[in-house]
């Protein structure tokens, strides 16, 4: 796999060098209606915060956690061993369950468990952007957008020459390369290729202490390779006809703080999809597109069979497989009537099986069918203002069927001022883990679970100033959010998953000020509020932070070979019931890092990068949990944030 890597690194470079010469301006061809829906649903409404590449290589990040947690408002997301790791996270103060993540417009949250995201095996040199809509987005998307969407957008065609290479290395014996190259041939065939490996042999895991001497795995390491293409095909000029196919390997410690002597987690997951486009003139588009997502993992672990380890080994698991395979199709067109309002209309059909003999849950299949329609007003009723209203209806096979609506609009009040805002309700399937377990070790499934359902609300006002400072300009917006969640889905006083009695409440704010300074430096800046209790009981639900506050500075003059940037992170209070030990706060900590940036020629192809992540090795925890020493006392203990991280790369444009 990473003799292909290299392989295709190497042609795309050859071939680059070859067909051109000099600098050619880069042109990305952005698609059509589905790879426009973000700004389209932005148009009426619906707050999207857009993460670019730019920013993902003025950071120096390789793993997109890593770019979430320091540059995105209003999330907190930690990973529990640093890269490529599960995480935990919270957008606009949800449940890492309330957040659905897509690549490419195909979702890929893990359908066996509702905390286990998709991102541990993500690498950010594939990335085109990020797009994240906020607030309650189940009338496009489906199940698990209860708190907003996440659509990670792979290279998009260009109808020039472009390419990267990357080599890089890091102080957790890390090794990074990646690479991507994209063209137009014969005026009507775009391609992109790409790929990226990324290992290191990590670092330790948990605090001074808190692993026993029974465990001698000491390192969280992780070893990810990704490839993956696109081809496109313009159909004359109303129709295209697209494909794209990405695969990952990855090896994945799973570290454990008392008597594993090896345990991991490796996978093999595969995205493909294809897809037509059809726009025959300005007052009609519409899409079909098909995909699949296999998802294949085995888990491995051998335990330490004496106390002190004297090298025998218990096998607890030897290449258990877990997997599912999630698979369907959608169509959504779009007409406008020409008459001041425009039509969208869709069909969404889902289906998946997964089976997971690690924590026993039988193999089992459900499919979900969905009809949504939205309508929504023009420029032409109104150049100002616009509103929408839409309603889907799920019919999954398991479980009972949920409609959901949804309403926004935005009025832009002048030059300077906007108001926007949207309301309605979303909802959250349970997983396989939920409606399938039989595990008697652990939480049983129960398959007469309701579907979760939301009430959302999201409304702002902002606008822009200038500072008096030439061309500067700073935007801001102030967000207000609310979010009541029924039939919360969670294990009862006999470990069985029921659907549990009153509403989880948010209510939170917050703000957002970013802009040019001038034309040599930009800042970032965001402070958010979040109360998520159940009602009346005024306690904080666990590992969701009440507060965040975010800032991000970014030097880079044109007239000089180089640039520097700077990223804080601030998480206020995180609690957790554990165990015995009850409430534990393990938030309330700030992360910096450092990046910088120097071009070697004038045309800026050759540059080397520098990163110090966790520059002052702050030790913080991204998860607490509880067990016993290898003596049988019962104490807490942490999972831990990187620490302090050296990162150096090399890179090259052609």
């Amino acid at each position: 796999m990473r003799a292909v890597l290299f392989g295709t690194c190497a042609a795309a470079a050859l071939y680059a060098g070859l067909s051109q010469a000099q600098p050619i301006p880069e042109v990305i061809i952005t698609g059509r209606l589905e790879e426009e829906l973000p700004q389209l649903l932005a148009d009426v409404g619906v707050r999207v915060e857009t993460i670019a590449s730019e920013d993902l290589v003025n950071g120096g990040y390789y793993e997109i956690s890593q770019a979430l947690q320091m540059q995105l408002p209003g999330m907190y997301i930690a990973a529990r061993g640093g890269a490529f790791d599960y995480v935990q996270v919270s957008l606009q103060g949800s449940r890492t369950s309330d957040i659905l993540w897509l690549v490419d417009g195909v979702r890929i949250n893990n359908r066996l468990y509702a905390g286990t995201t998709p991102v541990d095996t993500i690498p950010a040199h594939m990335i085109e952007r990020i797009e994240v809509l906020e607030g309650g987005q189940a009338l496009f998307y489906g199940t698990q957008a209860i708190a907003g969407a996440i659509n990670i957008v792979t290279k998009s065609f260009s109808e020039t020459p472009d390419g990267v290479l990357s080599l890089g290395v890091d102080t957790n014996d890390g090794r990074h390369i990646s690479g991507h190259f994209r063209d137009t041939i014969g005026g009507n065939h775009q391609f992109v290729i790409y790929g990226s490996s990324d290992q290191a042999d990590g670092f330790h895991p948990f605090r001074k202490g808190d692993q026993q001497p029974s465990s001698t795995d000491r390192n969280r390491s992780y070893d990810v390779v990704t490839l993956g293409g696109k081809y496109g095909v313009d159909l004359g000029d109303a129709a295209r006809f697209s494909v794209s196919y990405q695969h990952t390997d990855a090896k994945l410690d799973h570290a454990q703080p008392k008597f594993v002597a090896e345990a991991y987690n490796q996978r093999d997951e595969d995205i493909l999809s294809a897809k037509f486009d059809y726009a025959p003139n300005g007052m009609t588009q519409f899409f079909l597109k098909g995909y699949y997502h296999w998802w294949d993992a085995t888990y491995t672990e051998f335990d330490n069979a004496t106390i002190p380890p004297s090298g025998s080994l218990d096998v607890i698991d030897d290449h258990t497989p877990w997997w599912y395979h999630d698979y369907g199709f959608n169509a959504l067109g779009r007409f406008d009537t020409g008459s001041g309002f425009e039509i969208y209309g869709g069909y969404d059909y889902q289906s998946y099986v997964g089976q997971d003999d690690v924590l026993q849950i039988l193999k089992r299949t459900e499919t979900v069918h969905a009809p949504f329609a939205q309508i929504r007003t023009s420029e032409m009723l109104s150049p100002d203002a616009s509103f929408a209203f839409g309603v889907r209806h799920n019919m999954p096979s398991k479980g009972k069927d949920a409609t959901v609506w949804n309403a926004s609009g935005q009025w832009d009040i002048s030059h300077a001022f906007f108001a926007r805002g949207q309301l309605g309700t979303a909802f959250r399937l349970p997983t396989a883990e939920e409606l399938f377990a039989v595990d008697s070790c652990c939480t049983l499934g129960n398959p007469n679970l309701k579907p979760e359902e939301s009430f959302n609300l999201n409304a702002s006002l902002g606008g822009h100033f200038h500072p008096g400072m030439g061309m500067a300009q700073i935007n801001w917006e102030l967000i207000g959010f609310a979010r009541n969640v029924k039939n919360l889905i969670a294990a009862d006083a006999f470990d069985v998953y029921q659907n549990i009695g009153g509403t989880v409440e948010t209510r939170g704010f917050e703000i957002v000020l970013n802009g040019d300074i001038n034309e040599s430096f930009s800042a970032q800046a965001s402070y958010t509020y979040a109360s998520v209790e159940t009602k009346d009981t005024n306690v904080q639900i666990p590992d969701t932070p009440k507060t965040l506050a975010k800032l991000g500075v970014d030097f880079h003059p044109m007239t000089m070979p180089f640039g520097l940037g700077v990223n804080v992170s601030h998480v206020g209070n995180i609690y957790r019931n554990v165990g015995s030990f009850g409430r534990q706060n393990y938030g309330n900590y700030a992360v910096v890092d450092v990046a910088g940036r120097v071009f070697l020629d004038e045309d800026r192809r050759h540059r080397i990068s520098a990163r110090a992540e966790n520059v002052f090795d702050q030790v913080y925890a991204t998860r607490v949990r509880s067990t016993t020493t290898d003596g049988g006392v019962p104490y807490v203990y942490w999972h831990v944030g990187t620490p302090q991280t050296f990162h150096l790369e090399y890179t090259y444009n052609y």
